[in-house]
C-alpha cells in the first residue's frame, strides 16, 4: 500500500447511478470470507482476475460493463485515465493523491487511499473450489480416430544377390561363415550326418576344388591351440610364433608402443591389469587379433581351444545416426570374449583360417570357374585407408550378405591382406566383370560391379546402358547414390510418382533435370513441366514461370501463373508484373495499369515492390516495352532516394544511367551521376533511438487474437479461434474472411498460403487457407506434439512423440514423405526455413524424470542430412522457455534457479551449425518470461504484475524496440527476420517492420 502523505477524505463516497465498471472490489469484513469468494466466482468471466487488495478482493473484468450501483454486487471501480477508482475524484484530490497509470484507489471507511500496481497480489479463484470429491473422466471424439499417416515413399530393401536374377551363385556355405566370423557372430556348426557324408564323399567329380568347413575334434583343438608357429601360411597369410619368457615379460611392462619398421600397427602388450581394464570397459575400441601372434597364458589356450576358432569383435566407432538409440553394449561374457580373442592364440587361428580361404578363392579364379568364385567372393571397399590395408581390416557386422546401403568406409568394412592381396583381388574382380560383359551376363557382371567393387554408381550407368532401368533406380536408391540421379533414374524407369517424391524432398528437381538434359531431352522436358506444377501448386508461382519457361509449348501456363502471382502482392508480384509486360506479346496493355500504379505511388511501403520490378526491368533485353518503362521507373527511384529511412538505390541508379537506351538519352543529360549515399536502413543503425510502444486497455479490440502473422503487402491474417481466421489489409479494413476454426497459423515462405490450426480433443484439425483465391477448405485431423510455424507450400515438419515426420500438405490426404524415428524422447520446439530444420528433443530417466534436452540440426538440401546433435548444457530441470532457430541455435529460460544449480556464464544454450554471428546466452534477469530468436534479432519478455514487456534486441544485444501492454493476459510474439508481431488475448495486435523500423497497429473490430 501506498497511501498519501495526510489523509485524503473525498467529498464523494462512492460512484452514483449507473456506471462503466472495469473491476469489483469483495470486503469480507462485512459479508463473510465465505460470502466474498461465492459473490466473486459468480461475477467472474473468462479473462477475469482475481487480486488480494485491503484485506478484500479485487474482481478486474475482462471486459468493462455496465451496472447500477444501487445493485451491485460489490463496490465497483472505474477506470479513468488509467487508474482504478471506487469514487470520483475532483482535480484537487486526484493531485493529492497522485496515482501512477496501473494504480488503484480505494475510498474506504471515508478515506481515499492509493496503492500502487506492486501492492496488488494475484489470487488463484480455482483454489477455492472443492474437487477432491471429482473423479477424472477420458473423453474421446465421437467420430472415428484419424487413420495413421500414409508414407509416400517406402524404403527399398538394398540389393541382394537375389536381386541380380537367377544367374548370380548364391553365397556359399564357407562364404557365409568367414563373413559371419569377420563381422564377430556367433555362426552355429551343423555336422554332417554319416550318409550325408558318404553322398558327398561319391558324388565329387575329378577336379572338383573343395573347401570343406568342418567341427574339429577336442583334441586336434587342444593341439592347434598349443601349437607354437603355423605351417604352410603363403605370401600374405599370417604367421605366428612364440616368444619366450622373458620377451614376453619385457613387453608386457613397454611402456610406449613400439613397432616395426613398415608396420604403424603393431602394438605393444598391455599389463594384465591394463588388459582387465580393458576387457571390462563397454567402450574400448578393440583392435584385429589376427595380426597379434602373441600366445596367453595354458588356461586361456585350453579356453579357446575349447570354444573353437572364432573372430574377433570389430571396433565400433561413435558415428551419429539419424537414430537416437545408442547400440546396446556387449555383456560381461562378450567383454570377456573378446579380451580372450586379443590375448589368446585365437587371433593367430582366424588369420591362418582367413588365409586358407583366401588362397582357396584366388585358386577359383585363376582355374576360371566363375561360378564357384562368385559364390566365395567377398566384398571389397573402394576407400581402405593404408591401415586397412597393412593390418587386413576386419570389416564393420553385416546381418546379411547385401549391398550396404550406406557404403562403406574405412577398414572396419574391408576384407584386406596388405596392398599386393588387395590389388589381386581387386584385379581378379576386374577381369571377372569384363569377362561377363563380354559374354551378355549382364546381371551378373553388374553385381561384381555394386557389390565386389564397391562401384555403385558405374554399376547403375551399366544397368542402363544394357536396358535394366528398374534394377537401375532400386539400386541407386538402395546405396543411397546422389538424390539427383536417383529421381534420374525412377523416372527413366516410368516410375514418375515415385521420382517426384523423391525430389520433392529432397529438393532436388533442378540437378534431377540438368542431368536427364544431358541424354534424355524429351524426359527432362517432361520432369520440368511436372517441377513447375509443383511449385505453382506450392504458391511459388515466380520460381514457376522461371523453371517452365524454357518449355515454349507450356507458355500459356507461364501466363496463368503470373496472372496468379500477380495478384498475391509483394516484391515477387512487382517482378511478376514486370515480366507480364516485357516477355508476353499483349502483356504491356495488361500490365499498364497496374504499372503506372505502382510507379505513380509516392508512400515508402511499396519501395521495396518498386526495387524489385526496377531490377527485372535492368535485366531485360532491349525492346520497345522496356523503353516505354524505363523513364517513369527512373523517376520513381530518384523519388525514393530522396526519402529518409529507405535503403540507397544509388547502386541501381547508376547502372540505369549507363544504359545505352535512347529512351535515357534526355534524362541522363538532366540527371547527375548518382553518388553512393552513406544512409543505411532502420536494421543497420543501432545508434537510433529505442522505439517504444505503449497499449493499456483501451486498445483492446472486439475478438481475442490467439496468433498472427504478416504478409506481403503490409496485410494481417489473424486466428480469432472459432471465429475463424481473418485478412486485414494495411489500412485495417477487413478484406476476407476464413470460417474455419483457426488457433494457430503456419505460414508459407511465399506468404500466399497457410495453415490454420485448432484442437479438438486429443487431435489438431487442420485447414488450408488460400489467401489469393479466399478461400479456406478442411484438410483433415492430426495427431501433433509440435509443428514448424512455417512450411514451403507443401512440406511441412511435425512431430508425434518420438517421430519427426515431413508432410505433404499438397496431398489430398496426409502422407509423409520422409521421417525419423526414435529420436529418443518427446520434441518440444521445432525451427525450419528453406536451408534448414531444428528441432529440441525432451530427455527423461526411466522414473519418467527430467535427464536433458538435446538439439537436433538437418541441412534439407540433398537429404533432409543430420549435420549435428548437442545437448544444452547445464539444464538440471526442464527450462520455462525454449527459444529455437532453423539453424540450430538452442537458448532455454529458467525463470526460478533450482537450488544447487550452478549459476554459470553461458547456462542453457547451444550454439548454430552455420558459421554466423549469434546471440549472446540469456543472462538471468529478473521477472524475465521467455525468449524467442532469430538468426538477427531476439525478442525478450518480462512480466511484472499486469505489465508485460517485450524487448527487441539485434545480434549485437542492442536494444531496439520495447512494447509494453497492460492487462493480464501475456504476450504472444511471432518472430521472423522480416517482421515481428505481438498480440494478446485482449484483442490488441502490433507488428514491427524489422527492415525500417515502423510500428503498425492492427484493429480488431
Amino acid at each position: 500500500m501506498s497511501p498519501a502523505s495526510e489523509a485524503v477524505r473525498p467529498r464523494a463516497q462512492v460512484h452514483r447511478g449507473t456506471v462503466v465498471v472495469a473491476a469489483w472490489w469483495f470486503h469480507p469484513g462485512g459479508l463473510g470470507e465465505a460470502e466474498a469468494r461465492r459473490r466473486v466466482l459468480a461475477a467472474w468471466s473468462p479473462g477475469a482476475t482475481v487480486w488480494a487488495l485491503a484485506g478484500g478482493h479485487l474482481l478486474k473484468l475482462a471486459t468493462p460493463c455496465k451496472s447500477a450501483v444501487e445493485t451491485a454486487p460489490g463496490l465497483p471501480l472505474v477506470l479513468e485515465s488509467g487508474v482504478l477508482t471506487s469514487a470520483p475524484l475532483s482535480s484537487k484530490e486526484r493531485e493529492r493523491l497522485a496515482p501512477p497509470p496501473g494504480a488503484v484507489v480505494l475510498v474506504h471507511e471515508g478515506v481515499a487511499r492509493m496503492y500502487g500496481p506492486g501492492a496488488l497480489r494475484q489470487v488463484d479463484p480455482g483454489a477455492w473450489l472443492d474437487v477432491s470429491g471429482w473423479r477424472r473422466v477420458q473423453v474421446k471424439g465421437l467420430g472415428a480416430p484419424p487413420p495413421p499417416m500414409k508414407v509416400a515413399l517406402e524404403p527399398l530393401p538394398p540389393p541382394t544377390r537375389a536381386t541380380f536374377g537367377p544367374k548370380v551363385p548364391a553365397l556359399a556355405p564357407e562364404a557365409e561363415r568367414m563373413l559371419a566370423r569377420m563381422a564377430g557372430r556367433e555362426v552355429p556348426v551343423v555336422r554332417e550326418g554319416f550318409f550325408a557324408r558318404l553322398r558327398r564323399a561319391f558324388s565329387r567329380r575329378p577336379g572338383d576344388a573343395v573347401l570343406t568347413v568342418r567341427r574339429e575334434g577336442l583334441f586336434a583343438r587342444l593341439r592347434q591351440a598349443f601349437r607354437t608357429d603355423q605351417k604352410g601360411a603363403r605370401d600374405g597369410a599370417v604367421t605366428a610364433h612364440r616368444e619366450g619368457f622373458f620377451a614376453r615379460l619385457r613387453r608386457a611392462f613397454r611402456t610406449e608402443t613400439q613397432g616395426k619398421p613398415g608396420n604403424a600397427l603393431a602394438p605393444s602388450r598391455a599389463g594384465w591389469l591394463d588388459r582387465l581394464r580393458s576387457a571390462s570397459s563397454s567402450n574400448a575400441a578393440h583392435t584385429s587379433a589376427m595380426g597379434t601372434g602373441v600366445r596367453a597364458g595354458g588356461f586361456s589356450r585350453l579356453l579357446a581351444g575349447m570354444r573353437g576358432g572364432d573372430a574377433s569383435k570389430a571396433s565400433q566407432g561413435s558415428n551419429i545416426n539419424t537414430r537416437p538409440a545408442r547400440p546396446r553394449g556387449p555383456g560381461a561374457l562378450e567383454r570377456l570374449k573378446a579380451w580372450m580373442l586379443q590375448n589368446t592364440p585365437l587371433g593367430a587361428v582366424v588369420g591362418q583360417r582367413k588365409a586358407d580361404y583366401l588362397r582357396h578363392l584366388f585358386e577359383l579364379f585363376e582355374q576360371g570357374d566363375l561360378d564357384e568364385a562368385l559364390r566365395h567372393a567377398i566384398p571389397l571397399s573402394k576407400t581402405l585407408d593404408a591401415r586397412a590395408q597393412v593390418a587386413l581390416g576386419v570389416p564393420g557386422p553385416r546381418e546379411e550378405l547385401r549391398i550396404q546401403p550406406h557404403g562403406r568406409s574405412g577398414a572396419a568394412q574391408g576384407f584386406g591382406g596388405g596392398p599386393a592381396v588387395f590389388e589381386a583381388l581387386r584385379e581378379r574382380y576386374r577381369e571377372t566383370f569384363r569377362r561377363l560383359e563380354r559374354e551378355g551376363r549382364i546381371d551378373e557382371a553388374a553385381f561384381v560391379l555394386a557389390e565386389l567393387l564397391d562401384a555403385a554408381e558405374e554399376a547403375v550407368s551399366f544397368l542402363e546402358r544394357h536396358g535394366r532401368l528398374q534394377l537401375a533406380a532400386e539400386l541407386a536408391e538402395g546405396r543411397n547414390l546422389a538424390p539427383g540421379l536417383v529421381v534420374r533414374q525412377w523416372f527413366l524407369a516410368k516410375d514418375v510418382e515415385r521420382a517426384v517424391a523423391i525430389a520433392r524432398r529432397s529438393g532436388v528437381f533442378a540437378d534431377a533435370v540438368l542431368r536427364l538434359e544431358k541424354t534424355h531431352a524429351a524426359e527432362a522436358q517432361a520432369l520440368r513441366l511436372l517441377w513447375a506444377e509443383s511449385l505453382a501448386e506450392a504458391g511459388n508461382w515466380s520460381q514457376a514461370v522461371d523453371v517452365v519457361w524454357p518449355v515454349t509449348s507450356a507458355r500459356h501456363l507461364a501466363r496463368a501463373w503470373v496472372e496468379r502471382g500477380i495478384q498475391a502482392g509483394g516484391t515477387s508480384s512487382a517482378k511478376l508484373l514486370a515480366r507480364l509486360a516485357l516477355e508476353f506479346p499483349d502483356g504491356f496493355g495488361a500490365a499498364r495499369e497496374d504499372i503506372h500504379t505502382l510507379l505513380s505511388d509516392e508512400t515508402a511501403a511499396r519501395a521495396p515492390e518498386r526495387l524489385a520490378f526496377a531490377t527485372v526491368l535492368l535485366r531485360a533485353g532491349a525492346s520497345d516495352a522496356r523503353g516505354a518503362l524505363l523513364v517513369p521507373t527512373v523517376r520513381s527511384l530518384m523519388r525514393d532516394e530522396a526519402v529518409e529511412g529507405l535503403p540507397s538505390n544509388a547502386s541501381l541508379l547508376r547502372q540505369f544511367h549507363a544504359l545505352p537506351d535512347p529512351a535515357l538519352s534526355a534524362l541522363r543529360t538532366d540527371m547527375p551521376t548518382p553518388k553512393g549515399s552513406p544512409r543505411q536502413s532502420w536494421a543497420e543503425s543501432p545508434d537510433l533511438p529505442n522505439v517504444r510502444v505503449w497499449m493499456d486497455r483501451s486498445h483492446a479490440g472486439a475478438h481475442a487474437v490467439h496468433d498472427a502473422v504478416v504478409l506481403p503487402g503490409r496485410r494481417v491474417l489473424l486466428a480469432l479461434g472459432e471465429a475463424g481466421a481473418r485478412l486485414v489489409g494495411p489500412d485495417g479494413r477487413t478484406l476476407a474472411g476464413f470460417d474455419v476454426p483457426a488457433f494457430s497459423l503456419v505460414l508459407s515462405e511465399q506468404g500466399n498460403r497457410a495453415l490454420a490450426l485448432a484442437r479438438r480433443g486429443d487431435l489438431w484439425r487442420v485447414s488450408r487457407l488460400d489467401l489469393v483465391e479466399r478461400r479456406a477448405t478442411r484438410w483433415c485431423d492430426l495427431e501433433l506434439d509440435a509443428w514448424a510455424p512455417t512450411y514451403d507450400g507443401e512440406r511441412w515438419f511435425t512431430a508425434v512423440r518420438d517421430t519427426v515426420s515431413m508432410v505433404d500438405t499438397l496431398a489430398a490426404e496426409p502422407r509423409s514423405l520422409w521421417r525419423v524415428s526414435e529420436v529418443g524422447g518427446t520434441v518440444l520446439r521445432m525451427a525450419v526455413d528453406a536451408k534448414h530444420l531444428s528441432f529440441v528433443v525432451l530427455h527423461l530417466t526411466p522414473e519418467q524424470g527430467f535427464e536433458r534436452l538435446e538439439r537436433w540440426a538437418y541441412e534439407l538440401e540433398g537429404g533432409p542430412v543430420l549435420r549435428g546433435r548437442a545437448d544444452m548444457r547445464d539444464l538440471l530441470g526442464a527450462p520455462d522457455g525454449l527459444a529455437l532457430t532453423p539453424d540450430g541455435e538452442a537458448m532455454g529460460v529458467r525463470i526460478a534457479r533450482p537450488e544447487g544449480e550452478d549459476p554459470g556464464p553461458l547456462p542453457y544454450y547451444v550454439a548454430p551449425i552455420v558459421v554466423r554471428r549469434f546471440h549472446r546466452p540469456a543472462q538471468r534477469a529478473p521477472e524475465r518470461a521467455g525468449e524467442v530468436l532469430s538468426q538477427s534479432w531476439r525478442v525478450t519478455r518480462f512480466q511484472k504484475g499486469e505489465l508485460h514487456t517485450a524487448v527487441l534486441r539485434d545480434s549485437a544485444d542492442h536494444t531496439r524496440v520495447t512494447v509494453e501492454f497492460s492487462g493480464t493476459p501475456p504476450q504472444v510474439v511471432r518472430l521472423t527476420e522480416d517482421w515481428c508481431s505481438i498480440h494478446d488475448l485482449h484483442g490488441r495486435v502490433v507488428w514491427l517492420d524489422l527492415h525500417s523500423g515502423e510500428v503498425h497497429r492492427v484493429p480488431v473490430v
